[in-house]
């Protein structure tokens, strides 16, 4: 059994602080007052009679004791959201058919997820998945071969299409490991060559534009047309890139050979979304930006945060 005063949120409390150092920080990640916040560490360390945190240093820092507890209650918080997540079943048994198409970013855990929970609520309907990159997806839902598209925004208004904004994705920087050191600028980076996305990707217009934007200008040598590649590549050592913590996240395979680091420069995001035809307004495209919200927090940002913790407030779930 459980210590008295031992709650869900002040383990949410500890979670958040332990990753921002921050009291402010936290109570904007909760959703709290700083007071609040306050008082629920100070709940959590009476219940259990240890000081979790040591209070006398900014940023806050762990006490031998909280490190231990973090990675107990990191774990126990990921199966919560994970239960809750999978619990999500829609009601989508009056629809005869359905087309979704997602970005192939998620293709690693999150889609699986999200197929299997609509799925269970879709008894007699016929239904297509497609995973595709952002360009191609929005394509179809705009031809009107795809109901509902799961996407990067292309930040355009589209005619007869609503837009349901999901998450906040922020680029950063990937480079091979112990070659850059946070605050560097970009002439640090220019020893190696610059790996872009393929041009004609969303992804690779977003940043070419924010470059464009910032006058970096850098040699055009190699353009890759798959994520995956390109973050191989960056492991080879064979150069470094600009990607979001959803492509990082997705290489995890790569991460002991790649560093990841804010960037040197003025700071920009893309927004994930959903889009779905003003036709199907209302009650299903809702539902499905709901559950893919859960499954966004639960298996990608929260992940995500816990690697990165200076992502912390940076990559979010955005309001419907």
């Amino acid at each position: 059994m459980l210590a008295k005063g031992v709650t869900l949120r002040g383990l949410e409390v500890f979670e958040a602080l332990a990753a921002t150092g921050s009291v402010a920080q936290a109570a904007e990640l909760t959703g709290l007052s700083q007071p609040a916040v306050s008082q629920q560490l100070r709940n959590l360390e009476t219940a259990l009679a240890t000081e979790l945190i040591d209070h006398g240093k900014r940023p806050m820092l762990l006490t031998p004791a909280g490190q231990n507890f973090l990675s107990r209650t990191e774990a126990a918080l990921a199966q919560l959201r994970l239960a809750q997540s999978e619990l999500t079943v829609m009601d989508l048994a009056h629809l005869s058919a359905l087309s979704i198409g997602i970005i192939d970013d998620f293709d690693n855990d999150l889609t699986p997820r999200l197929v299997t929970t609509l799925a269970d609520s879709l008894k007699r309907c016929k239904f297509k998945m497609v995973t595709a990159f952002s360009h191609e997806i929005v394509d179809d839902l705009i031809s009107k071969r795809l109901h509902i598209a799961i996407s990067a925004s292309t930040g355009v208004m589209m005619e007869g299409v609503i837009e349901y904004p999901l998450a906040r994705d922020p680029f950063i920087l990937v480079t091979p490991k112990g070659s850059f050191i946070d605050g560097a600028g970009i002439d640090q980076l220019r020893r190696l060559p610059f790996l872009r996305y393929e041009r004609e990707q969303l992804i690779g217009r977003q940043i070419e534009a924010h470059l464009a934007r910032q006058k970096v200008e850098l040699e055009n040598r190699f353009e890759i047309g798959s994520h995956l590649a390109l973050m191989a590549m960056v492991s080879r050592r064979i150069g470094w890139s600009i990607t979001t913590p959803l492509g990082f996240m997705r290489a995890g395979r790569f991460h002991a050979e790649v560093d990841a680091h804010p960037l040197p420069f003025k700071p920009f995001a893309r927004t994930i979304s959903l889009y779905a035809s003003a036709d199907w307004a209302g009650g299903v495209p809702n539902d499905v930006a709901n559950t893919m919200r859960r499954l966004l927090q639960a298996h990608m940002i929260d992940p995500a945060v816990s690697k990165l913790p200076w992502l912390s407030g940076q990559m979010r779930l955005l309001d419907s």
